[in-house]
């Protein structure tokens, strides 16, 4: 089986607090020949499981880095690498992945109003811009 999994999944096999579901999430991730992970679904398990769960950045780059490091699943690896690399830093995951996939569809600077998204985010190699 070839599955897309959602965020709710990714969830439910980290977080534990629903034992039916961990279960089954298990047993489908376990499964899967084929797990697709868009970034949006990185993107919004790092945002719940720090909002909702307090997990910290360390434990977030470890569940994420066994996805991306696992041989069934299929994403956006540089990508993800970019959201692990500022997150790490104390930024938002998504920065770093908004500003690897704008690059890669031809983006050459990446604007925003969040100057410690820039600034993390130029630490890292990107060329920034604060457009005031």
């Amino acid at each position: 089986m070839r599955i897309t999994a959602d965020t709710n999944i990714l969830v439910r096999a980290a977080v534990g607090d629903h034992p039916e579901q961990e279960a089954a999430a298990h047993r489908l991730l376990s499964e899967a020949e084929l797990i697709a992970i868009p970034t949006t679904v990185f993107c919004e398990l790092d945002w719940v499981l720090k909002r909702i769960y307090r997990f910290s950045r360390t434990d977030i780059a470890s569940v994420i880095r066994k996805y991306v490091a696992s041989t069934t699943v299929i994403t956006d690896a540089a990508a993800a690498e970019a959201g692990l690399a500022v997150l790490e830093l104390g930024g938002d995951f998504a920065d770093g992945v908004i500003a690897n996939q704008g690059r890669a569809l031809g983006g050459q600077i990446f604007a925003s109003f969040d100057a410690a998204a820039l600034d993390i985010t130029a630490r890292q190699g990107f060329a920034v811009l604060l457009p005031i």
